[in-house]
């Protein structure tokens, strides 16, 4: 009330000037009554004050905000700020020439500067320097500093404008670095279709930068980048010891995930990452499909560092849609919706629509799903701690097909031909990993509304969390609520900008929370709001000088350590994904001599991976080097002893080395894992074959055949030979004319061909 009545007697003031200047002149006023309109024309235009927004909250410790503003008097052409504390001090009183809004520096690299809006191109500026600056923090701590500005024509000392705001500065610093990623986002160019993860081409992944902000510099300080691969989602312990890193490896591979301690200087070694697929999630299984990658969704280390919690497909969720788009990492896409738009603000959208939650010891080195949290029916995902440890709060809905069959293709964000899931917030015992009955959260679940990404606040207070109308996290119309704890009524957040509000991130004590917005730019920025005991926020402050004009703030997470207690993080693992995408790249161009060098480079890295060891055994024998192709074989199947798809090519590669009864040994044992293998039985039939073991042989031909329900005309077709060689011909004959018939109604020319030449054989010999 104070400073509204302070503003009020400004303009008061004023208009008694005006009044008397005019008397001074021999002008004769009128009765008020008479003569409101010339009172209303002396007042000054409103200003607006775009930024800071009243009631703005800054850190002790923050370097000066640039101040933006809009002025509708045409007559302006200079201004006075003037900054006037309650205490009594001396106000600040800066003249200032109203520098318009220029466009920030950009990275070329990241592509060309986005133009200034109108709007942007007609807001005027000005910034307090340091010591400007340190004196508005230091005075504005008990109560809030009024911050006005008056526009002026060139020749008068009577505003023409005038506006002003309120600000103040906390007793609560920050008090820790902010880590995030920088990355830029180029406009797509061709035709974008599903399973679009990475808005970005594998030639900008090396430009992608990881950043440590301490608020107190002006600028961000670079500790990573020139990766080969894609990495993303990232958290840390509470205590700032431990950092978890999704890492994509090569060729869109997503199952990986890098655990390494926190240092001033730190690496992410070989030793440090893990695959969620190489975990049996299920204690009595036998196996799992080799095919499907497990891919960790939102993966969070505990706050004590021990466990990982993440999102991953159910038991047996197959891999439908990987295989309409076979060069996208199998499994994915039958449980995440994701694409690219063409609109350049909204480029990427991604949730997940089936998973559930499972955690990671780091001592035991197990993989198990969470009791509670893995009902195949639903999609449980974004699971985050209580900085207690001992519970999860985390998204759920109903599971869903994210592609199902004729639905429309979506055109942009929020379209409403996008698959439709709004998520509820459900509370979880962790228990040791036993899990416990789920629960929702009163007041962030079952409201129509899509209730996402719950961070809980230090002292386990308050729950901070998304919502939006559909799906996941970074909507155009994504908005923060905080909401208690035990549950109850949500709050609508004060720092919500006008455009997506979402990665929001707790400070160490709890006073803090910075945030994503696009509100001031298309390229996602970094903003902060102070939050009391309470649950009351401040508005949005932007933190400036993140990145480059044309790159965007991703993920943003504090850290706990000093503000200067990380330097350099040195990626060492990364450099084998580098090898093993060349190696591809050279397979693709036919370059096989070459590939193989790559891939042997990326042994020498990490020689105890089995994935690169079977690529490299299929190189070697395309390669015609037989025997070196079988030993890669073997350490393939060494090292991975339960993936019946090494079992069938180490076979195969034992056949062509003249051991085919080992060979016929690994089919079987393929077969033990994969009973209803198709593929296994007929590999083991044409390897019986090949023996002499006609009966055996034209058995396990018989059961492909069977497997595949007599669609498979290629079974079919070796099935015919093995009659053939039997000496049943006529069984063989009518095999034949059952697998052309399949093969002409695919299309497959030179199956038909194949099988006539076949069936004279047949025929002429009965």
């Amino acid at each position: 009330m104070t400073f509204r009545l302070r503003s009020v007697t400004f303009i008061l003031a004023g208009i008694v000037g005006v009044a008397l200047v005019l008397l001074a002149s021999g002008t004769r006023l009128a009765s008020l009554s008479g003569n409101a309109h010339i009172l209303a024309a002396s007042q000054p235009t409103s200003i607006a004050i775009d930024y800071p927004a009243n009631g703005s909250v800054f850190p002790p410790e923050i370097t000066a905000p640039t101040f933006l503003w809009h002025d509708p008097a045409e007559n302006a052409k200079r201004w006075v700020i003037e900054v006037a504390f309650a205490d009594g001090s001396p106000a600040i009183r800066v003249n200032s020439p109203g520098q318009y809004l220029q466009p920030g520096a950009i990275d070329p690299a990241a592509g060309p500067a986005l133009d200034l809006t109108p709007e942007q191109a007609s807001t005027l500026t000005w910034k307090p320097d340091p010591e400007m600056w340190a004196k508005i923090k230091r005075l504005s701590v008990i109560v809030p500093a009024r911050v006005s500005i008056r526009g002026y024509a060139d020749s008068s000392n009577s505003p023409a404008s005038f506006g002003t705001v309120a600000i103040s500065t906390s007793t609560d610093s920050v008090g820790a670095p902010v880590f995030y990623r920088d990355v830029p986002l180029i406009k797509p160019t061709g035709a974008l279709d599903k399973g679009s993860i990475a808005p970005l081409p594998q030639s900008a992944l090396p430009i992608i930068k990881w950043q440590v902000r301490n608020i107190a510099e002006p600028h961000s300080h670079t500790v990573m980048t020139g990766l080969p691969t894609c990495a993303n989602c990232h958290s840390f312990s509470a205590d700032g010891k431990t950092m978890g890193l999704d890492l994509d490896g090569p060729r869109n591979d997503k199952g990986l995930y890098a655990i390494t301690p926190v240092a001033k200087n730190m690496a992410i070694r070989n030793q440090d990452v893990l695959r969620w697929s190489s975990f049996k999630i299920d204690a009595d299984a036998k196996s799992f499909d080799p095919t499907v990658k497990r891919f960790g969704f939102m993966s969070q280390v505990s706050p004590d560092g021990r466990y990982v919690v993440t999102s991953i497909g159910p038991p047996n969720a197959g891999n439908t849609h990987g295989k309409e788009i076979p060069v996208f990492a199998a499994g994915i896409l039958d449980r995440l919706y994701s694409t690219n738009y063409k609109d350049f603000r909204f480029l990427q959208v991604f949730y997940p629509t089936r998973g559930i939650l499972a955690w990671y010891d780091r001592k035991a080195e197990m993989l198990r799903p969470l009791p509670g949290a893995n009902d195949p029916n639903f999609v449980q995902t974004s699971a985050f701690w209580s900085p207690d440890g001992k519970y999860l709060i985390f998204s759920r809905a109903a599971a869903r097909d994210p592609y199902p069959p004729g639905a429309p293709k979506p055109q942009y964000a929020n379209d409403p031909k996008e698959p439709q899931i709004q998520y509820d917030l459900y509370k979880i015992p962790f228990n040791g990993g036993k899990g416990g009955k789920a629960e929702p959260v009163e007041g962030a679940s079952h409201n129509g509304m899509s209730n996402n990404f719950p961070k809980v606040s230090p002292d386990g207070k308050w729950i901070v969390f998304v919502q939006n109308h559909n799906g996941l996290l970074m909507r155009p119309d994504s908005k923060l609520y905080i909401v208690p704890f035990a549950g109850g009524k949500p709050r609508l957040m004060k720092c919500n900008t006008s455009l997506m509000n979402s990665w929001h991130t707790f400070s160490p004590n709890g006073h803090w929370l910075a945030f994503s917005s696009k509100a001031r730019s298309p390229f996602t920025q970094l903003m902060l709001t102070h939050i009391d005991a309470d649950g009351n926020d401040s508005p949005a402050i932007l933190v400036e000088n993140t990145t480059a004009a044309n790159r965007a703030v991703n993920i943003p997470e504090f850290v706990n350590i000093p503000p200067d207690g990380m330097d350099k993080i040195e990626p060492q693992a990364t450099d084998v994904y580098k090898y093993l995408d060349q190696s591809y790249e050279l397979m693709q161009a036919r370059k096989i001599p070459e590939a193989i060098q790559a891939l042997r480079k990326a042994l020498a890295l990490e020689p105890s991976d089995p994935t690169t060891h079977y690529h490299l055994a299929i190189l070697l024998s395309d390669n015609r080097q037989e025997q070196e192709s079988l030993f890669e074989y073997r350490k393939a199947c060494a090292l991975d002893p339960e993936n019946t798809q090494y079992m069938a090519f180490l076979a195969e590669a034992l056949a062509k080395n003249g051991d085919a009864e080992d060979g016929v040994k690994h089919l079987q044992k393929a077969i033990a894992i994969r009973p209803a293998s198709a593929e296994y039985h007929d590999k083991l039939g044409l390897l019986l074959l090949s023996q002499g073991d006609l009966p055996h042989g034209v058995a396990a031909l018989k059961k492909a055949v069977e497997l595949t329900k007599a669609k498979e005309p290629k079974y079919i077709a070796e099935l015919a030979e093995g009659y053939f060689k039997e000496g049943d011909n006529a069984d063989a004959a009518q095999a034949a004319h059952q697998a052309l018939d399949l093969a002409v109604e695919a299309n497959d020319v030179p199956l038909q061909n194949e099988l006539i030449d076949n069936l004279e054989r047949y025929e002429n010999t009965r």
